[in-house]
């Protein structure tokens, strides 16, 4: 890449967030030259990535109301003198009234402008940007009424477009605020419930109706765009393989027809322009798997956790890309530069429990850690032997993305992966995910978003294989749980 001019160089960063994706950040800063600050709660004492940090921040006790608390960061900024704040994703990623308020303090925010963020934010508002742009979407409300008119409101478009209906949360995101609606018998009582969990998550109890595309896959496809009107996307994602509307594999490139490809790339890109976007996101598309007829779902504000697949397969680091995005360079990558040769998969292994509900299992030691390595095999984590893995935040220990030259070559090595990855202490999602691997329709690359429900003999996963159990026995004869309270 040629060298870019720069309108404001960033000489240090706060990174308003924790975990895996405050460690991902600070890596591509050190490599950019450039300073990185976290902040922490309490119950993050123990955190590895406070400890490569530049400097590290105590900003209260928790858990979770610090790390929102827009006032707080701005002060954290400004006492440690930070020029910009990269928002990671979740927390404040997508709050609009962040970006105004690093606006105002003259600190740059990696991000897009805010008004960019609340209008798409809004779904019925990012709904009516596409409409404008002719961008095909899903056949949906605006925000319902309430009360009693909005049931009636709900209803008709029931009786029009037929059942099952989607209620979506106007604010929503993450997969929280949906409900699916049968019939027309339980629309009140799931309408009341979806406002209310709207309400509790977002603050707003706005809800919206939207048609039910059963079975569908989730496709994206992630954008880049400066502030000079260069727009550009960096292939698909296929995130269909989800549970409760949250993802647990993603898959790049999305295994569609070149044609239907080129039109969902297309009509990204189209969606960016129509919003005035800038800096890094995601078009988010519903795809039928028959006819390969697709639909604009929504547009991610915010790096995503799946970035890594993309990077994987394209070469570029994209938090470089959203740094000099922010310090006004224009972009310079040409897209044909980078065909998604290869394909590439990431799971999230989490603390929890895959065969009760996925509960959460924090609160526990990690009593022994062996990552697999290897050819085409990433790990992007927050863990160590002797971690306690706090309660209080979500349950993602690492991130694993695994490439290879074509999907049978890529599973494979997921497998071996997988077969050669021991945590123990908590439970987690490492079995569920070598259960998938040898699954057949996923070994032949046939899945949508009903993936798990319709495959429950995934949860019938046997114990870990004999070479994990020596595995797991040698590390605990030969090297006994360490705590680590300094990282040299």
């Amino acid at each position: 890449m040629a060298l870019r001019t720069i309108k404001r160089r960033i000489k240090k960063i706060l990174i308003a967030n924790r975990g895996e994706v405050a460690l991902r950040i600070m890596r591509t800063a050190m490599e950019m030259g450039i300073a990185a600050v976290v902040v922490y709660e309490r119950p993050d004492s123990d955190a590895y990535f406070i400890r490569i940090a530049d400097e590290a921040f105590l900003i209260g006790e928790g858990p979770r109301k610090d790390y929102l608390d827009i006032d707080k960061l701005i002060w954290a900024a400004k006492k440690t003198d930070a020029d910009a704040i990269h928002p990671g994703y979740g927390f404040l990623s997508e709050n609009a009234d962040f970006a105004d308020a690093c606006q105002r303090a003259e600190i740059i925010f990696i991000g897009p402008p805010s008004k960019v963020i609340r209008n798409l934010g809004n779904k019925v508002k990012a709904r009516e940007i596409m409409r404008s742009a002719g961008i095909p979407f899903i056949p949906g409300t605006y925000n319902l009424s309430g009360g009693e008119e909005g049931v009636r409101e709900a209803l008709a478009f029931g009786e029009r477009h037929g059942y099952p209906i989607m209620l979506k949360a106007a604010a929503g995101g993450g997969g929280r605020g949906i409900r699916k609606v049968e019939n027309k018998e339980e629309l009140a009582v799931q309408l009341r419930r979806a406002r209310v969990e709207a309400r509790n998550a977002f603050r707003d109890d706005s809800v919206y109706v939207e048609k039910c595309v059963e079975n569908p896959r989730h496709v994206e496809v992630q954008i880049l765009a400066d502030r000079y009107g260069n727009i550009m996307h960096l292939g698909s994602r296929d995130c269909s393989i989800q549970r409760r509307h949250q993802k647990l594999l993603e898959i790049a490139p999305a295994d569609l027809p070149e044609e239907v490809l080129y039109a969902v790339y297309d009509a990204a890109v189209r969606a960016a322009r129509a919003a005035d976007y800038t800096n890094v996101g995601t078009v988010e598309f519903l795809v039928d798997p028959k006819t390969n007829e697709f639909w604009f779902m929504e547009v991610n504000t915010r790096l995503q956790v799946e970035h890594t697949v993309t990077e994987e397969l394209t070469n570029v680091d994209i938090v470089r890309e959203q740094i000099l995005i922010a310090e006004g360079a224009a972009l310079d990558i040409a897209g044909e530069k980078f065909p998604m040769a290869g394909r590439a998969i990431q799971v999230r292994i989490n603390a929890e429990d895959p065969l009760n509900n996925f509960r959460p299992d924090g609160g526990k030691v990690v009593e022994s850690y062996l990552p697999p390595g290897g050819p085409g095999i990433r790990l992007d984590g927050i863990i160590y032997q002797g971690y306690r893995i706090p309660m209080e935040y979500d349950s993602l220990l690492v991130k694993m993305t695994a490439r290879g030259f074509d999907w049978d070559q890529t599973v494979a090595r997921l497998r071996r992966a997988l077969d050669l990855f021991v945590i123990s202490g908590p439970q987690t999602t490492i079995p569920f995910y070598r259960a998938i691997c040898r699954e057949p329709d996923f070994r032949s690359g046939r899945f949508d978003t009903s993936y798990i429900s319709a495959h429950p003999q995934v949860f019938n996963y046997p114990e870990p294989t004999e070479e994990v159990k020596r595995l797991k026995a040698f590390i605990a004869t030969v090297h006994p749980v360490v705590f680590f309270p300094y990282v040299y």
